[in-house]
């Protein structure tokens, strides 16, 4: 079954790995954050509330349309710069490399 979403005032529809939509902007967006590997219904509504979440839309469902959560970051702050409080992390971050040294 497709699941239905709508961004920017658009309505789009994912439905086997594969987005349709009218707006040709959009879809260049959505086909950009395709899964094809979405078959069943469970893992197509996951996509659609991913993909709407990342571009701030909404989703279709049976009470009506329901503002897609935003996913979490695929990577953080931390991944990038190792705190100070961390074993092992020097602290300063990349300031550190402005520090005189002695």
């Amino acid at each position: 079954m497709p699941v239905r979403i709508r961004i920017y005032g658009k309505e789009a529809e994912f439905s086997q790995g594969c987005w349709s939509c009218d707006d040709d902007s959009l879809l260049a967006l959505l086909e950009a954050l395709a899964d094809p590997r979405a078959r069943t219904e469970a893992e197509e509504r996951e996509h659609a509330t991913y993909a709407a979440g990342r571009l701030g839309g909404l989703v279709a469902t049976s009470y009506g349309w329901e503002a897609a959560p935003m996913p979490k970051p695929e990577i953080t702050l931390e991944d990038v710069m190792p705190s100070a409080s961390k074993p092992g992390g020097k602290g300063g971050g990349l300031l550190g490399l402005l520090r005189r040294r002695r």
